[in-house]
């Protein structure tokens, strides 16, 4: 997409939201490159399959946490593994499928001759095509007789009339709104040995209620009354049949180098043990919001029970200070974290950000304040997840959260030191 092209869509765009979604305008979605895709089922189902194993338990070892794939998380699975035999451009690297959405790595080697969101729509319709399949097509299920219809409605014989035609007009049952999904698989029976004759009572009239489930077509009458017009009957499937398999559109991640790429192997692979860490404490790895903490109210993620610690400690580090200084002012911070003492800071100052990452490197508690926001979708990645997930770091930001990135400004800075000071403060929580 050109800069024009771009300029003009903003021009008529609303306001932008937050979006996990959303493509790179200035990216070439055909040009060789990889891609970590991420698609989620519509209505977080899990239909691929569960998580077993020990959260705790070592890479490689028996229990570490892994997924046992369902009949359609191995159909969906096989599918991923299928695009290089639609798009011979692409190569499949990987795959990890979660009970309720999956991550897959794709490397375009060379160009497509199509979107990658094509590709990725293929990839769903052939999804759809396998979970088809594995239910056995919506005609398989056997009819179940209602009270009306009978016991034997499979087996009803043509009645003849006075003329020695056939009516089946008699023999027919009129549906009910609570027989029309099986009724049709029956009169497909029914219907095998002879062509009905069209009467009106021989066709149903279907409710409101009921449409969507019957599946009873109507007759096509010829130009001398319908005495020689034929039915079609085909078994509909449910409304639940016709839901969507996966939410509308999809995450992608563009590799930026060659060293991201076993960032995004190691994330794959460990997406199992973080869902069971998760489920351990769902409360410090959620984000939360319109939390008040002295005059002002936060947004963010992880364990909320560090404000309440016996002791709190903001980190100041001028950035006037020698390399020396600054390493007698990490030493220093780092014998407070081991009394118990939970550091708070922005981290902005280079000697800020020393400390801050020693302590964090050692295990001990800190809670940083950021500039930016959180959402809904937010969620700690990397490092952090594990340090969320150990009730060893909380993150909170005062704003709103932005896409674009921002350079914070001297008044920010100043703000933020001094919420850092109000959070030490006793009893503030």
């Amino acid at each position: 997409m050109t800069e024009e092209q771009i300029e003009s869509k903003k021009e008529h765009a609303g306001e932008k939201k937050a979006s996990m979604k959303r493509r790179d305008d200035h990216h070439d979605y055909t040009e060789r490159r990889m891609y970590m895709i991420t698609m989620e089922v519509e209505g977080r189902r899990p239909l691929f399959g569960r998580i077993v194993g020990d959260a705790l338990a070592p890479k490689g070892s028996k229990n570490e946490p892994h997924i046992e794939l369902s009949d359609i998380g191995k159909a969906f699975e096989s599918e991923w593994f299928g695009i290089h035999g639609y798009y011979p451009q692409i190569e499949v690297v990987a795959v990890q499928m979660m009970p309720d959405h999956l991550h897959g790595i794709l490397f375009v080697r060379d160009r497509l001759p199509v979107h990658l969101g094509q590709v990725i729509s293929g990839f769903k319709a052939g999804c759809r095509k396998a979970e088809r399949a594995l239910r056995g097509g919506f005609a398989a299920a056997k009819p179940q007789p209602t009270e009306k219809a009978g016991e034997n409605l499979a087996a009803a014989e043509p009645q003849p009339t006075e003329k020695g035609g056939e009516n089946f007009a008699a023999a027919e049952p009129q549906p009910t709104e609570k027989g029309r999904a099986n009724l049709a698989a029956a009169e497909a029976q029914a219907t095998e040995k002879a062509e009905p004759q069209t009467t009106e009572k021989a066709e149903p009239q279907a409710t409101e209620k009921g449409r969507a489930n019957f599946a009873a077509a109507k007759p096509q009458p010829t130009e001398k009354g319908g005495a020689e017009g034929s039915r079609q009957v085909t078994a509909l499937p449910s409304q639940e049949a016709y839901s969507p398999l996966f939410a509308k559109g999809y995450n992608d991640l563009i590799l930026r180098s060659y060293e991201e790429l076993q960032t995004w192997l190691n994330y794959l692979r460990e997406n199992p043990r973080r869902l069971m860490m998760k489920r351990a404490r769902p409360e410090w790895l959620r984000p939360f919001f319109n939390l008040m903490i002295g005059q002002h109210t936060y947004s963010g993620v992880g364990n909320r029970e560090l404000l309440v610690a016996a002791k709190r400690k903001a980190v100041r580090v001028s950035r006037r200070l020698s390399e020396g200084q600054i390493a007698k002012e990490v030493e220093h911070y780092l014998e407070e974290a081991q009394k118990g003492c939970v550091l708070v800071s922005p981290a902005i100052s280079p000697g800020e950000k020393r400390v801050m990452r020693a302590v964090f490197d050692a295990g001990f508690p800190i809670i940083v304040i950021s500039e930016n926001g959180f959402t809904p979708l937010s969620k700690p990645h990397g490092e952090q997840f594990y340090a969320c997930a150990k009730g060893l770091l909380l993150m909170l930001s005062p704003w709103e959260h932005h896409n674009d990135k921002r350079k914070l400004t001297a008044l920010q800075c100043s703000q933020m030191n001094l919420m850092a000071l109000e959070i030490c403060e006793p009893n503030i929580a």
